[in-house]
């Protein structure tokens, strides 16, 4: 019996997508916060993304051999940043503000047409509601689920910077299916990628799992061995609710 039905948010709750004026309009927000927190970086604006963007790089290749997330502080101050050896007393209790920003700027985000029509739609069906999302920052998601008017309709978020883990790690979908008191096969999950979500909901004994495709789709799955493939794929967010209609015989 299915009783649960767990979100990706980025890519999947909201469009999700990077080009060439979100990323130079994170730089200069970064300049800006930096500046004002008395760290000047001392380098031009090409410069500054230059080194910014390798230290993602060495974030990722970490985050990606292990499949862990650090806290924002360690984020920023030993990769994103560490080329510029700020003191570490002034730039830590900063970071999180910067990851929050870097998150909502560096991305361009906006949730999809009829999330709140179908999540009330689910709600109505009596089934528990949650979300396990991939990010860098602490409470940016919790943030933007209260801006799009959507808070309430999730009895569990479940982030990887605060449990240390990403997906497609099995135990960041076992720490929310303890959230929500659900069992694995009473589980459905709703993402973007195979190689995150498809995977590692598939690899936690969910009994379904449903991809919606988004620009970030075929970069994060490039590659990807496919150990597992979707029950469902959707193009419409508001297909989940008749999938689950029928699932749960309502």
């Amino acid at each position: 019996m299915i009783t649960s039905v767990l979100f990706d948010m980025g890519g999947t709750l909201e469009d999700i997508y990077v080009d060439a004026q979100s990323e130079w309009e994170a730089i200069d927000r970064l300049r800006e916060m930096l500046v004002s927190y008395d760290l000047d970086p001392g380098v031009d604006r090409e410069e500054l993304k230059s080194r910014v963007d390798a230290g993602w790089v060495r974030y990722g290749k970490f985050r990606d051999s292990c499949d862990v997330e650090l806290k924002p502080i360690s984020i920023w101050r030993d990769y994103v940043l560490e080329d510029f050896r700020f003191p570490a007393e002034r730039l830590e209790p900063h970071c999180e503000e910067i990851a929050h920003m870097w998150e909502v700027t560096h991305f361009h985000r906006a949730l999809r047409p009829r999330v709140a029509e179908m999540l009330e739609g689910l709600k109505g069906l009596g089934l528990k509601l949650g979300i396990v999302s991939n990010t860098a920052a602490l409470y940016q998601v919790f943030a933007v689920l209260k801006e799009y008017g959507i808070r309430d309709y999730f009895q569990d978020v479940t982030l990887s910077s605060v449990t240390g883990m990403r997906k497609p790690a099995p135990d960041i979908f076992r720490v929310a299916m303890c959230q929500l008191q659900s069992a694995p096969e009473e589980c459905v999950y709703v993402g973007d990628t195979v190689s995150r979500d498809i995977i590692g909901s598939k690899r936690a004994g969910f009994a379904k799992a449903i991809q919606i495709c988004s620009q970030l789709t075929r970069e994060k799955d490039c590659g990807v061995k496919r150990e597992f493939e979707p029950d469902y794929m959707v193009e419409d967010i508001y297909e989940v609710l008749p999938i689950l209609r029928e699932l749960t015989g309502k």
